[in-house]
C-alpha cells in the first residue's frame, strides 16, 4: 500500500495525496484524497470526485496550522472549520507542512495586493509555481509599456491641439484689440507652451522607465531564479533534518515499552483506526482503554559506549559477554538478527512449480434478506452460512500458514545458546499473525475427520499434517517435522464471545515446539484475535494479549505483549514488546517491533530500577541495551493479492490439487473447490449438502454408541432398550437437537462455549505420556492418525501424532479413511 513519494512542493504549485481525516469516533481516521491549489485546500473521498464532488474547502489566507505529534497536523480557520489530519509518515507530514505554508503565504500576500489595488486588479492565477515571477515581472513591463504607449497618444493629442491653440493665439495677437486684452492673450500663450513642455517631460521620463525595466529584466529574473533553486535547497535541508530528528528521538529513547510483570498479565484491549489498537474482553461496553499508555513497566535506553567497544564488530558473541553459566556456547558470526542460511542449505535442487495465482474473488453481493427469508420456517440446525463469509481455505490450511517463516526455526535450530534459540521462537511465533492483517474471510469449518497434508520436504525440508480431532467443540491437531532438527506440533480449539460490535476468537490450547540437538521443549498460547465492525462498518482484525514462552528445559522465559488497538494512542499500531530472561528472571534480550511487519531485538546490558514510576506506584525497569537488530521481515503479498483474498505466496498453493493425497484432505472438498472457481451458488448447495452428510454420520455414531453402552447399564430390560432405540431412531434427542444448534452456530465462529456457558468436556489425566486418554465425547470417534494423552511438560490433554500417514502415502492405501466427501 506505499503510495509513490510525492515531489517536494513549490510555491503556488498544485500538491496532491492521500492523508487521513478524523471524521467521528466508530470511524475514526478515513484515508481521503487532498488537493492544494490557489491558496485553497480541499478535500474527496477518491480521485474519480474530483471531477464533480468535493466534499470541503478551507482558506488557507486565514487559517492555523498546528502540528500535534510526528504524523498529525491540525488546519482551523477559526473555528467554522476545523481538519484534524494525519500523514503516512513524518517527512509526507513535513511535505505538507511545507507545501501549506507556502501557500498560506501566497494566499496572505495575494490578498493583501488585492486590498490595496482595489478592484482595478485582480490577483495573479496561484496555479502558477515560484517559477512564474518571471512572467509575472514580464506582465507587469507590458502593462507599463501598453501605458506609456497610452501617455503617448495623450501627448500627440496634445501636441496637435497646443499648435492649434498657438495658432489661434498667434492670429489673435495680429488683431488690434485694447492693451488689456492682448495682455491676456499673451499669457494665455505662455501658459499653453509650459503645459506642452511638461507633457512632454512626462512622456520622456516613462519612456525612460520602461527602457531601464527591459534593460534589466534579465538581471531581474537571474535573481528570481537563484531564490527559488536556494528555496528549494532549504527545502530538502528542512527534510533531511526532520529525517536525522527522528532518528535520534527513536536513537535517543529507545522507543521500546514492555508489558507488566509476568505475575499479573493484563489483556487491555485498545486498537489503532487504521494505526493503533482493540477493546478487550474486560469490559462488555468500552472499547478504548487510553489507561493503557500509562501502564509501562519497562524501557530501554542506548547501552554506555564502553559495551559497543568490548562487543565490537561482531555482537553474535552472547554467552561469552552475558557470562552465561549453563555451559553453552554462541554461535560463531550468526547473531540473534539477520542470520542467513549456510551455503549448503542454498544449494539448487529441482523442484516443482507452484501455482502464483488463484481465480480472482467474484464481486457478488450479499444480501441478508435473501438469507433470512430462506431460513422461515426451517429448523435452527437447518440454516446454512453461505460461502460468502468465507474464504477458499479450510481452518486446517489456516492453521498450516504457521509455517509461512519456517526458516526462523530452522535458524534456531542451529543456535548453541538457548537464550538466542528462545528470540527465534518468538519471532517464529509473532510471523504467524502477519498472514492475518487483511484476512476478514472466514475458512472453512473441516468436517470430522478431515486432513490436510503440506509436504515441502524437497523445497523447504519439512512435513506438515492437519486433522480435525473434534467437532464438539472444534478442534485440530497438527504436527509438522522437520529434517533440520526440529518438531512442532499444536492442537487448537476455539472459543469465541460476540459482544455486538466486535467478535473475540480466543485459541484454547498449547503449541510446542522440539529441538532435535538441544532437546528444547518450547510451549506457548495464541493471543485473542478480534473481528471489528461485525454489524456495520468495514471489517479489520487485530490481536492483542499476552504470549508466555516456556523453555520446559533450561527454565527460560519470554513474556510478550500485543497491545490492542486505540484511536487514541500514539504508539505504532500493532506492536509487539517482550523480553527474553533466563531460569533467574535476570533479561537478555529485549524485543520489539509489530506483528503485521516485522521484528527487532536488541542485547541487554544492563538493567536498571528508573526513578519513574509505572502503573499503581511500581517503577520502571530501564534496559541498556546495544543498536537493535532485525529479527524478522514479513515478505509482501504477491501483485493482485487484494483481489485474491490477501493470500499469502504460500497460502496461493494450499488448494492447488495435488496427486496421492488422502481421499480426506481438504483439497478434495467440493464445496471449497467450487467456491475458488468463483462457482459460489453451487458452493453454497454442497456445502450444505455435506453439513446434512456429517449430521447424519454423528447421529449414526451415537446411536452405536448408546447400543453399546445399554447393556451394560444397570435396572435396563431388553424390552426398554428396544423402546429407547424405537425412540432415538425415530426423533433426534435433546442432545443431538442441542449438538445441531452448536454446529450452525459454530459456522458464525460461535462456540459451545459462548452459547450454553460450558465448557470443553472434561478428559481423564489418569496414564503416563504414550497412555491414551479417555475421551469425553458422546459417540466415541477416535481421531485416525492423533491420539489423545497427557503432555508431560504441561500436564495438559493433547492429541500426539501416532505416525503412519506417511507411510500410507507411499504405499497409496488409504482404505481405511471414512467417507467425508
Amino acid at each position: 500500500m506505499s503510495e509513490p513519494k510525492a515531489p517536494i512542493p513549490a510555491p503556488g504549485d498544485t500538491y496532491k495525496g492521500w492523508l487521513f481525516k478524523w471524521t467521528n469516533y466508530i470511524k475514526g481516521y478515513q484515508r481521503r484524497w487532498f488537493v492544494l491549489s490557489n491558496g485553497l485546500l480541499s478535500y474527496y473521498r477518491t480521485q474519480a470526485e474530483m471531477g464533480h464532488t468535493c466534499r470541503g474547502t478551507i482558506n488557507l489566507a486565514t487559517a492555523n496550522i498546528a502540528v500535534e505529534d510526528s504524523c498529525n497536523f491540525v488546519i482551523s480557520n477559526g473555528g467554522t472549520q476545523t481538519y484534524h489530519l494525519k500523514a503516512s509518515s513524518e517527512v509526507e507530514r513535513q511535505r505538507w507542512i511545507t507545501a501549506l505554508e507556502l501557500a498560506k503565504a501566497k494566499a496572505f500576500r495575494m490578498q493583501a495586493e488585492s486590498d490595496d489595488s482595489g478592484d482595478e486588479s485582480s490577483p495573479p492565477a496561484a496555479g502558477q509555481g515560484g517559477g512564474s515571477r518571471n512572467s509575472e515581472v514580464q506582465s507587469t513591463l507590458r502593462t507599463l509599456g501598453s501605458k506609456v504607449e497610452d501617455l503617448s497618444t495623450c501627448n500627440d493629442l496634445i501636441a496637435k491641439h497646443g499648435s492649434a491653440l498657438q495658432r489661434s493665439l498667434s492670429e489673435l495677437e495680429g488683431v488690434r484689440l485694447e492693451g488689456q486684452t492682448s495682455e491676456k492673450i499673451r499669457q494665455v500663450t505662455e501658459r499653453a507652451t509650459l503645459f506642452r513642455i511638461t507633457s512632454n517631460a512626462m512622456i520622456n521620463a516613462c519612456r525612460d522607465f520602461l527602457s531601464l525595466a527591459q534593460a534589466h529584466s534579465k538581471r531581474w529574473q537571474k535573481a528570481l531564479q537563484a531564490e527559488r533553486e536556494q528555496r528549494v535547497r532549504l527545502e530538502e535541508t528542512l527534510e533531511q533534518l526532520a529525517k536525522q530528528h527522528n532518528h535520534l528521538e527513536r536513537a535517543f529513547r529507545g522507543a521500546t515499552v514492555l508489558p507488566p510483570s509476568q505475575s499479573n498479565p493484563a489483556i487491555d484491549n485498545k486498537g489503532s483506526a487504521p494505526v493503533k489498537g482493540d477493546a478487550s474482553d474486560e469490559d462488555d461496553e468500552n472499547e478504548f482503554f487510553d489507561a493503557c499508555e500509562d501502564v509501562q513497566e519497562f524501557i530501554t535506553v542506548p547501552a554506555d559506549p564502553k559495551y559497543h567497544r568490548r562487543s565490537g564488530s561482531n555482537v553474535s558473541g552472547i554467552s561469552s559477554e552475558m557470562g552465561m553459566d549453563d555451559g553453552t556456547t554462541s554461535l560463531d558470526e550468526q547473531s540473534v538478527a539477520s542470520n542467513p542460511e549456510s551455503p549448503q542449505s542454498q544449494e539448487v535442487v529441482p523442484m516443482r512449480k507452484r501455482r502464483s495465482r488463484i481465480p480472482d474473488k467474484p464481486n457478488y453481493s450479499l444480501n441478508l434478506w435473501s438469507i433470512m427469508k430462506n431460513c422461515i420456517g426451517k429448523e435452527l440446525s437447518k440454516i446454512p452460512m453461505p460461502v460468502n463469509f468465507n474464504e477458499p481455505l479450510s481452518m486446517l490450511q489456516r492453521l498450516s500458514e504457521d509455517l509461512e517463516y519456517y526458516e526462523l526455526l530452522d535458524r534456531g535450530a542451529k543456535c548453541h545458546n538457548s537464550l538466542e534459540q528462545m528470540c527465534y521462537v518468538a519471532a517464529f511465533t509473532v510471523s504467524s499473525y502477519s498472514t492475518t492483517v487483511h484476512r476478514t474471510g472466514k475458512p472453512f469449518n473441516p468436517l470430522l475427520g478431515e486432513t490436510f497434508e503440506l509436504d515441502r520436504a524437497q523445497e523447504s525440508g519439512y512435513r506438515s499434517l492437519c486433522e480435525q480431532v473434534s467437532h464438539h467443540p472444534p478442534a485440530a491437531a497438527h504436527h509438522a517435522i522437520s529434517e533440520r532438527g526440529w518438531t512442532l506440533r499444536q492442537e487448537i480449539a476455539l472459543a469465541s464471545k460476540f459482544r455486538g460490535k466486535y467478535l473475540s476468537i480466543m485459541p484454547l490450547g498449547s503449541i510446542h515446539c522440539i529441538f532435535e540437538k538441544s532437546s528444547n521443549h518450547y510451549s506457548w498460547k495464541k493471543v485473542t484475535t478480534t473481528v471489528h465492525n461485525i454489524i456495520v462498518g468495514k471489517l479489520w482484525i487485530d490481536q492483542s494479549g499476552e504470549i508466555d514462552i516456556v523453555n520446559h528445559k533450561t527454565g527460560d522465559r519470554c513474556h510478550l505483549k500485543f497491545a490492542p488497538y486505540s484511536y487514541f494512542s500514539r504508539d505504532v499500531a500493532r506492536k509487539v514488546t517482550g523480553v527474553v530472561t533466563d531460569k533467574d528472571g535476570k533479561a537478555h534480550f529485549v524485543l520489539s517491533g509489530t506483528w503485521d511487519e516485522k521484528m527487532e531485538y536488541s542485547r541487554v546490558m544492563q538493567s536498571t530500577r528508573g526513578g519513574e514510576n509505572g502503573a499503581e506506584g511500581r517503577q520502571k525497569t530501564v534496559y541498556q541495551t546495544l543498536k537493535a537488530k532485525e529479527l524478522w521481515k514479513k515478505t509482501p503479498l504477491p501483485d493482485g493479492a487484494e483481489n485474491m483474498y490477501y493470500f499469502s505466496t504460500l497460502a496461493l498453493t494450499l488448494n492447488e490439487p495435488e496427486e496421492g493425497v488422502a481421499p480426506t484432505d481438504s483439497r478434495r472438498r467440493p464445496d471449497q473447490r467450487m467456491m475458488e472457481q468463483g462457482r459460489w451458488e453451487e458452493a453454497n448447495a454442497e456445502k450444505q449438502r455435506l453439513e446434512e452428510k456429517q449430521r447424519t454420520v454423528r447421529r449414526e455414531r451415537e446411536r452405536e454408541a448408546n447400543r453399546s453402552a445399554s447393556p451394560s447399564e444397570e435396572g435396563k430390560e431388553p424390552a426398554a432398550d428396544a423402546a429407547e432405540e424405537v425412540e432415538i431412531a425415530s426423533e433426534p434427542s435433546e442432545t443431538t437437537y442441542k449438538t445441531d444448534m452448536d454446529e450452525t452456530f459454530s459456522d458464525l465462529s460461535l462456540s459451545t462455549e459462548t452459547l450454553h456457558g460450558s465448557h470443553p468436556p472434561a478428559y481423564s489425566m489418569e496414564g503416563p505420556f504414550g497412555a491414551p486418554v479417555k475421551s469425553g465425547h458422546q459417540d466415541n470417534y477416535k481421531a485416525m492418525w492423533f491420539e489423545r494423552r497427557v503432555d508431560p511438560a504441561t500436564g495438559e490433554p493433547t492429541h500426539i501424532y501416532t505416525g503412519g500417514y506417511w507411510e500410507a502415502k507411499d504405499q497409496g492405501s488409504w482404505d481405511s479413511c471414512p467417507d467425508i466427501f
